[in-house]
């Protein structure tokens, strides 16, 4: 007998931290810095817009004359994240992920972010999916 395939939610970080666009990009790389993460869903009056990541931010300082204090997240973000639902099958999301290489998905539910499924979390699901499910 097999299990059902658990969604997102089971493993997605809860309440991401979220920046707006306008902001510049010293503020993102120093919530990223503190927080220690990688990946910040942008948004422009509370609505998804993009995200920004801390390879962009490092892209973009690389340039001469970059001066990061005065460049904003929507100079940086990717727009049109892939956003998934909170009930997305795991099986999808990881296999979306591989394919494309993505870090990270969004994860929306009623136009509100309400997580991100890392490529970390995809391993903590991974390793509990192994235990749990394939130990004997």
């Amino acid at each position: 007998m097999s299990k059902p395939i658990p969604t997102v939610d089971r493993y997605m970080t809860t309440t991401p931290v979220t920046i707006e666009a306008q902001e510049t990009l010293v503020n993102a790389q120093h919530l990223m810095r503190e927080g220690n993460f990688r990946h910040l869903p942008v948004l422009d009056g509370g609505a998804l817009v993009g995200v920004v990541t801390a390879r962009d931010v490092q892209f973009i300082a690389a340039f001469d004359g970059a001066d990061l204090r005065l460049l904003t997240v929507s100079d940086a973000m990717t727009t049109h994240p892939w956003s998934v639902s909170p009930r997305a099958p795991l099986d999808e999301v990881v296999a979306e992920m591989a394919e494309k290489k993505y870090g990270a998905a969004l994860v929306v539910d009623h136009d509100r972010v309400v997580g991100i499924f890392t490529a970390i979390d995809a391993l903590s699901a991974f390793a509990e999916l192994l235990h749990t499910r394939l130990a004997r």
